[in-house]
């Protein structure tokens, strides 16, 4: 037997069983269940005690978990001295175009938690992802106060279910 046909050297190989899946070809009932999938390994990935992933696992995970949300949500990754998950938490829900937003409730969540470090985030139900100016005075207000207690903002990110901007990439940090 040929030592690349064999046995063994198949089992070694990494196969990607869905290249061949297009996603015209599922019903709605295989896209949800793709979906949901698709969800675990994202939460799997941002479990509490893991690293983060790559920046883009974490906008896919916030996309998922907000792109059909039909109120504004913001929360955090919290996130430990080497920027291990902590916990993910949705803290405030508003309404279509936004959401009151507290820095005493961050700050007392992120001590409560001894959180070395944070990203925020929220989706636009309007389906735009770029930041207002009130995305941005909220970010400092919330920097500002996070920081007098040693906790460093690392991100913000807004999501919707096409896109998501990331303020530390914008240079809005």
């Amino acid at each position: 037997m040929d030592s690349k046909n064999s046995p063994a050297t198949a089992k070694t190989k990494k196969q990607n069983r869905f290249t061949a899946i297009n996603p015209d070809s599922l019903n709605d009932i295989e896209k949800q269940s793709l979906l949901e999938l698709a969800f675990t390994v994202l939460q799997l990935l941002h479990a509490p005690g893991t690293e983060l992933p790559t920046p883009n696992q974490t906008r896919d995970f916030l996309r998922l978990l907000l792109a059909e949300r039909k109120a504004e949500i913001f929360g955090c990754l919290f996130l430990d001295n080497r920027h291990r998950v902590i916990d993910t938490a949705e803290l405030f829900q508003g309404t279509i175009d936004g959401a009151s937003v507290y820095p005493r409730v961050v700050v007392q969540q992120a001590l409560s938690l001894n959180a070395a470090a944070v990203m925020f985030f929220h989706n636009h139900p309007s389906g735009v992802a770029e930041p207002s100016h009130a995305d941005e005075a909220i970010t400092k207000r919330l920097k500002d106060a996070l920081a007098l207690v040693d906790i460093r903002v690392l991100d913000h990110f807004i999501v919707t279910a096409g896109e998501s901007v990331s303020f530390a990439e914008r240079g809005l940090l």
